[in-house]
């Protein structure tokens, strides 16, 4: 769709199937406007007052034609559902990821960290064609982190997280920016995503001066709230190791089986209650209000270094 003055470039392997569906919307919708505003033209002029048009026939059945239409706009609209949904599979099911990203929004900005420890506000650095899977949380209100030529608008609320992924597919700048209002500041809530070449990107990760991985601030984190004092293999107290947790299945007291994501380590973190392992008491406290959102981010990235998955969900 480049040929199109007023359409957003495409830069990336999510937006020709974003476009297609939008392309597949209008035409349908054009094709149904124009039947129907066709046909109202079409008897405005025909009966309009003073036409020699045939009136005998007031009342005449058409149900032949009243079922074929229905059942065309239905097949139409069902074949356009198995297309969005293909697309759904597609989007909302990453491939293996490349680089991992960490974006709190915050009013009025976007927060960027790297797992290399590299930090960034309102402003992304991303390789060329590789895979880059985003963990996206709100420290605040609602934001909604939108790169419009890369077909991605992902909405947050506070207390939960987005994952979705992208492959940028072409070099340049593109523009960031926030897509739900979220306060007096929101017009300002804007950055830029650079996409540079694998070499160019290597560069700029090592001028950064990054010092600590984003992992090993999480760690510091673990030992500085006391994590360390429970959750290791020679504390006294019983109480879950996190050693390959990340990825695995856990079985909890209530009876229900969850997947460990960046989700459910968030809510152990601060609604301890709610995901109680089973066969450990209730002694764990809540962190709400104790731990900002970039470093709940931080111990999550500490958590996953722990441990490989062991299982897929």
């Amino acid at each position: 769709m480049a040929w199109l003055p007023f359409w957003p470039r495409d830069a990336s392997t999510t937006a020709a199937t974003v476009d297609a569906i939008a392309v597949s919307e209008f035409i349908l919708i054009g094709l149904v406007l124009l039947l129907v505003f066709g046909m109202m033209f079409t008897f405005v002029i025909k009966y309009r007052q003073g036409s020699k048009a045939d009136r005998s026939h007031l009342v005449r059945k058409t149900w032949w034609f009243e079922i074929g239409w229905t059942s065309a706009t239905l097949l139409a609209f069902l074949v356009l559902f198995a297309f969005g949904a293909r697309a759904y599979l597609f989007l909302y099911q990453p491939p293996k990821a490349d680089l991992e990203l960490y974006v709190v929004g915050k009013q009025w900005m976007w927060k960027v960290q790297y797992p290399g420890g590299q930090r960034e506000i309102d402003s992304l650095h991303l390789p060329l064609g590789k895979t880059v899977r985003v963990l996206l949380g709100s420290e605040d209100v609602i934001h909604s982190f939108y790169i419009p030529a890369f077909r991605v608008k992902h909405d947050v609320v506070p207390g939960t997280y987005e994952t979705f992924w992208f492959k940028p597919t072409e070099l340049g700048s593109f523009r960031l920016e926030c897509s739900e209002f979220c306060g007096t500041g929101h017009a300002n809530m804007i950055g830029t995503v650079h996409v540079l070449t694998p070499a160019d990107y290597t560069r700029w990760l090592s001028s950064q001066n990054a010092g600590q991985t984003l992992a090993q601030q999480g760690e510091a984190l673990f030992r500085r709230y006391g994590c360390s004092g429970c959750h290791s293999a020679r504390s006294t107290i019983h109480a879950p190791l996190l050693e390959g947790v990340y990825g695995s299945y856990v079985h909890l007291a209530d009876g229900r089986t969850v997947f460990a994501d960046e989700r459910y380590i968030r809510d152990c973190i601060l609604l301890p209650a709610s995901q109680r392992v089973a066969g450990y008491p209730p002694v764990m406290p809540s962190f709400t209000g104790q731990i900002p959102e970039d470093g709940l981010m931080k111990l999550i990235a500490y958590v996953q270094s722990i441990g490989a998955a062991k299982e897929t969900p």
